[in-house]
């Protein structure tokens, strides 16, 4: 029986819940812990990279435990709701640090609710993208529910990125501290409501196993599958530079654009910016792609990324009275972002194929796992040098004189934020494109050859050639 309207509307629904989530939780905490609650920069860089890590091992566990299941309502929907609830009251309860505490305790504070936040969000999130074989019947039906699914996130987390700062200044009436608690408490209900919706309108309607790679299997899927290293390292060098701007992002409107209405500018950069992404990625990917290969498309969006971050630092150095001025850095950072996220999924998918037609050994769960683990990895390690970039150049709450920063553009707190966030991810950029260029040869047209050939000796063997795979934020 195919999908009706209200299963694809209802697993959508989830999708945008907890990518509100996850967006909350992966650009706002530095920023609530550093600049409201003046933990120290370093100390929460190395707590934010450390759970990263940690979280990356923890997926492979969560997914053997999902597989082993049984239950009436399936092995999905039980953890599915659990790691929900469980997720939506850390949440809140990370957005509100105790006033009471200081130092050592709120830094541990932090570290125990980050930590069981990560634990948690996985606890969601695999059984949710694990689920969609066990409701659906393959071919089209599977790879246009994942679409949807995928859009959805993708407005889940531009809602979030938009509206955040201005409904916490709202909320809290101009107390941050209190508004983010207000903030995070509607989020988690939203997400509890919206993945309810989902476990009650989506029925497992077959038995699915769930290929649960360790990490030692990831690794070494990678060792014999060269196409598949070179991508996966692309894609951290590309999610490092994309982490360190939104990390730092929110520092720049509020220090060096600055004014005392700084939160309204940032989120009309924001939604601008937000807009266009998800354009790039319905529209102009589309478009581009039919009158270039894919590996052109890529070295175009790796030239509108550094054009706008050149623009955005030229720019930044100029006497900046209108943030309509930075839409044009945004277009094309926002722009090459969203079609590098499409782009960088279809390389991936490229490599399983290849890796099958050398190696005799389709890894599709294995390589889809690994990329969960790098962007991890990569929110990590650009979270510590954010933090680093904060703690060395001085920007923090203690920063009270805020008109006092911006009349000086010669500062070098504002000229340290500004060359971090600009310079080091082009610089980034530049070593992904000499990675790629030197190391991926999966053109269009040898990708065609490799699913023909891969196809007939699937049809030689009697297997179809797919396996069931769960795939993350």
């Amino acid at each position: 029986m195919k999908l009706t309207l209200r299963e694809k509307a209802s697993y959508g629904l989830g999708a945008v819940g907890k990518d509100m989530v996850y967006m909350l939780s992966a650009s706002y905490i530095l920023y609530y812990y550093q600049d409201i609650l003046g933990v120290s920069a370093v100390a929460m860089g190395i707590i934010l990279m450390a759970a990263r890590v940690f979280d990356a091992f923890n997926d492979p566990v969560m997914g053997v435990i999902v597989a082993k299941t049984r239950t009436r309502w399936g092995k999905f929907r039980p953890w599915l709701l659990i790691g929900t609830v469980l997720n939506a009251v850390i949440l809140v309860l990370m957005f509100s640090a105790p006033p009471a505490l200081d130092g050592a305790g709120l830094v541990a504070y932090a570290a125990i609710t980050y930590i069981l936040w990560g634990i948690t969000y996985t606890m969601m999130d695999i059984p949710y993208w694990s689920m969609i074989p066990a409701f659906t019947e393959g071919g089209k039906e599977r790879e246009g529910l994942t679409t949807l699914a995928r859009s959805c996130a993708g407005v889940g987390s531009a809602i979030v990125t938009i509206i955040t700062i201005r409904c916490v200044f709202g909320l809290g009436q101009g107390d941050e501290r209190k508004g983010f608690q207000l903030f995070a408490l509607i989020i988690a209900v939203l997400f509890v409501i919206f993945i309810a919706v989902t476990c009650l309108n989506i029925k497992e309607k077959s038995t699915v196993n769930v290929d649960s790679p360790s990490v030692g299997q990831m690794f070494r899927a990678l060792l014999a599958n060269d196409q598949a290293m070179a991508i996966v390292i692309t894609i951290v060098l590309i999610n490092c530079a994309v982490y360190i701007t939104s990390n730092l992002v929110i520092y720049f409107f509020k220090y060096d654009f600055g004014g005392a209405g700084w939160y309204n500018s940032y989120t009309i950069f924001n939604t601008f910016g937000g807009a266009v992404q998800i354009l790039a990625m319905m529209l102009f990917f589309p478009v581009l792609r039919k009158f270039m290969s894919s590996i052109r498309v890529f070295y175009v969006c790796f030239g509108m990324a550094v054009l706008g971050y050149i623009s955005l630092l030229l720019l930044a150095f100029t006497n900046m009275s209108s943030v309509f001025l930075l839409f044009i850095p945004a277009f094309f950072i926002f722009s090459a972002n969203g079609m590098l996220q499409v782009l960088t999924t279809v390389f991936l998918a490229n490599t399983v194929d290849y890796g099958e037609l050398k190696n005799n050994r389709r890894d599709e769960s294995v390589i889809f796992s690994m990329q969960t683990f790098v962007v991890k990895l990569a929110s990590g390690v650009a979270a510590l040098i954010a933090s680093i970039c904060l703690s060395v150049f001085q920007l923090s709450n203690d920063t009270s004189d805020t008109s006092a920063v911006v009349s000086d553009v010669a500062n070098t707190s504002v000229v340290g934020l500004r060359m971090t966030m600009t310079v080091i991810p082009i610089i980034v950029l530049l070593v992904a494109v000499f990675v790629f260029h030197k190391k991926y040869t999966l053109t269009d047209e040898k990708v065609k050859e490799i699913a023909t050939k891969v196809k007939a000796r699937q049809m030689a063997d009697g297997n179809d050639g797919w396996n069931g795979e769960w795939k993350e934020n």
